[in-house]
């Protein structure tokens, strides 16, 4: 049997979920009947295309190798689609961005916003999570990275780099002891990421200052900063955040200054899609030219 379109959603929903109720969520089918549909289609195959075990449904050695070819089919089957409803001047349909929160929370919501007048038919989903989006499992159709990943499926495209300065409340600057070198910071308490958390090297700021000690932390940068406007302590901070914190200083700016980057993310089968490409275009003009603008308010 030639397998059909229907046989591959399922067959990727299940590869994605590595469960049979996490597919049915997606499918809206009820957990029994994916597992029928499963079983039918490697019978029909005749190939074992999942292992069961108590942490759900692995791929095979088979699935593993077939996964490859349904993604392509997937993507290849949206971009029938659109070719089929004909060029537009306005994109419409829904569109996932997955980003690390610092994005997310400072940066997404203009740049996403500005898009969404432009393009009234587009629904626009942001996805903040503190931990690399898997566009694999399709939590995405795309992704802003701090680094950038090599896995071979994947298009890198890198969007603009970003400055992060040390930063204070103007509290903390009046009350505790000044700080005048990186030496100092060490009798200071500093605002962190959990140190077991931290999803990406990028993202470690405080160790390359031999800061080992994290007194306040958080997972999350608006978190971070809220704990900094408390006025009992320091952070890293991007400089695009802190024209939303007016009470935030940088300090020893002239002594310690950071340099990272954006990259956008997407699978290398999706620039076969136009409205993709499109959407990607503006996507990443958007972070440049906010980045920048929110920079220089600082």
């Amino acid at each position: 049997m030639d397998p059909q379109w229907d046989d591959m959603k399922v067959f990727l929903a299940v590869a994605r979920e590595a469960s049979l109720s996490g597919a049915g969520r997606i499918l809206k089918m009820d957990p029994a009947t994916v597992g029928r549909r499963v079983a039918r289609f490697e019978t029909a195959l005749e190939t074992l295309l999942f292992v069961k075990s108590p942490q759900g449904y692995a791929l095979s050695a088979a699935g593993d190798r077939l996964l490859v070819h349904a993604e392509e089919a997937e993507q290849a089957m949206r971009a029938a689609k659109e070719a089929l409803s004909g060029p537009s001047d306005t994109l419409a349909g829904q569109i996932r961005i997955g980003a690390p929160d610092g994005s997310a929370n400072y940066l997404l919501p203009q740049v996403c916003a500005r898009i969404s007048v432009d393009n009234p038919d587009l629904d626009i989903q942001i996805v903040s999570l503190p931990r690399v989006i898997n566009l694999s499992r399709r939590e995405a159709d795309m992704a802003i990275t701090v680094s950038a990943p090599t896995a071979a499926h994947l298009k890198v495209e890198k969007i603009c780099d970003y400055k992060l300065h040390l930063a204070a409340s103007r509290h903390f600057l009046k009350e505790f002891p000044p700080i005048t070198n990186v030496e100092d910071l060490k009798k200071h308490r500093m605002v962190g990421y959990i140190p077991d958390m931290i999803f990406d090297r990028e993202l470690d700021y405080l160790n390359e200052f031999g800061l080992e000690r994290v007194a306040l932390a958080s997972n999350s940068v608006s978190v971070q900063l809220k704990l900094v406007t408390q006025g009992t302590a320091l952070c890293v901070a991007h400089d695009f955040t802190l024209p939303f914190h007016r009470s935030l200083r940088k300090v020893l700016a002239d002594q310690i200054s950071l340099t990272r980057s954006f990259y956008l993310v997407r699978h290398h089968g999706d620039q076969r899609s136009e409205r993709l490409n499109r959407f990607a275009e503006a996507l990443n003009k958007g972070l440049r030219d906010e980045v920048t603008r929110l920079e220089g308010l600082t």
